[in-house]
């Protein structure tokens, strides 16, 4: 495809930024925020901005931004290696019961999902783990192990507890049709408490650094560790840990999502025929412009050409198995999701539980006052976020959810 969906925002003493924004709204603190990163003097080439997005903290959600030699802990976030996995079953609609809530209940069952305070969290596993979840524990024990000896307070985290579970906020897990009435199960989430706490731990971090050296920032969230530091390898190290993390946190859920799911549909069904796990928030070393940089994505899929990704949208709207066409001026990237219009606090205010149950209509979930914040209202029309990055992908499948298990 020649046309060029992409516009260009030249920022005064840096970087310029591409963004395939339009059709879309963009707040002007997202561009705000983006401007200042912009400036950071070790951003390579430019700053790749995708539909869905919108402010974050520390960096804007929906950005692409290529280093050279350093990395912005804060850019990558708390939730380390958050993304999304997809699996096509042998099952069709029809095999499906009339009254999806023994099919919800039963994903509930299997999958730890939201958050209760103190020792019995009920988004954590007690004492009894399934095998899954040891066995995944396994690949990340001796990882996990050289981390908490140069950094012990990160020992005692959330970690083989929150193996295999949800969260809380915009990760759910759900059962969807595509195009031809095939059943997906579909899940969103990252690295949990152990990721969380690891991100915050280096994002301090790197603030001290740049109050011992004297660095002045236009933004204290936007400091960084220079490559060639011990942080800054330490920092790679846990990060990277983290991503293996959350990568395995899906494969987990995703297992225990298909056995529930089987003990109450009687027709026996595979699985996995076509599979996609890909992360929306992380940091990885690529080759782009004829460099080796490095590319964190905040909120953001990697779509090299030929690449299976994953846009979903909210609890009312379809989602999206995508091809990547390889744009190179995305630095091979694409949007993660619709991208929020507004916070929480303001969705919570301005929507009312019928205007939920409404958006929801048809769809298997929770329509209480809790799931406000994630009502379909909140987010960008997820059809105008795949047109204004028809150049970065294309659509091999579209989902529409009938179950939705929110954490």
């Amino acid at each position: 495809m020649n046309e060029k969906t992409h516009e260009t925002m030249h920022v005064e003493g840096g970087a310029h930024v591409k963004m395939w924004t339009r059709g879309v709204p963009v707040e002007d603190d997202a561009k705000k925020q983006l401007q200042k990163t912009a400036r950071m003097p070790f951003i390579f080439q430019h700053i790749a901005v995708m539909p869905d997005v919108h402010v974050g903290i520390g960096s804007t959600i929906g950005s692409v931004i290529p280093t050279l030699q350093a990395v912005i802990p804060a850019a990558v976030g708390v939730d380390i290696g958050c993304g999304m996995i997809a699996a096509k079953t042998t099952l069709n609609a029809s095999d499906l019961p009339d009254n999806l809530s023994g099919v919800r209940s039963a994903i509930e069952r299997a999958v730890p999902h939201g958050r209760s305070p103190g020792r019995r969290d009920k988004g954590a596993w007690g004492d009894e783990p399934p095998d899954a979840v040891d066995v995944a524990w396994s690949k990340l024990d001796e990882g996990f192990k050289r981390i908490t000896d140069k950094y012990p307070r990160l020992k005692n985290t959330n970690n083989r507890a929150h193996l295999g579970t949800l969260g809380t906020g915009n990760h759910f897990v759900e059962v969807c049709l595509d195009e031809e009435q095939a059943v997906w199960f579909m899940l969103h989430s990252g690295s949990r408490g152990v990721g969380n706490a690891i991100g915050s731990f280096f994002i301090e971090l790197a603030r001290k650094d740049m109050e011992q050296w004297m660095i002045n920032l236009p933004d204290r969230d936007l400091a960084y560790f220079p490559e060639g530091t011990q942080h800054f390898d330490d920092y790679v190290e846990a990060v990277e840990w983290a991503q293996h993390f959350a990568r395995l946190n899906r494969e987990v859920m995703m297992q225990n999502v298909i056995e529930a799911v089987r003990r109450v549909i009687p027709k026996p069904f595979e699985s996995h025929i076509e599979a996609v796990n890909c992360h929306h928030n992380y940091v990885n070393r690529e080759h782009h412009f004829g460099k080796d940089i490095l590319v964190t994505r905040k909120g953001a899929v990697s779509a090299r050409k030929g690449e299976l990704g994953i846009i979903p949208g909210s609890m009312g709207a379809r989602s999206y198995i995508v091809r990547g066409l390889g744009n190179e001026d995305s630095f091979h990237s694409c949007s993660h999701g619709a991208g929020r219009t507004m916070s929480r606090t303001e969705a919570r205010k301005r929507f009312t539980v019928d205007d939920h149950r409404a958006a929801t209509a048809g769809v298997e979930c929770r329509k209480d006052v809790d799931v406000i914040d994630e009502t379909p209202a909140a987010y960008k029309d997820i059809d105008a976020v795949m047109h204004a990055q028809r150049d970065l992908v294309e659509v091999v499948h579209t989902l529409k959810q009938v179950v939705c298990v929110k954490g």
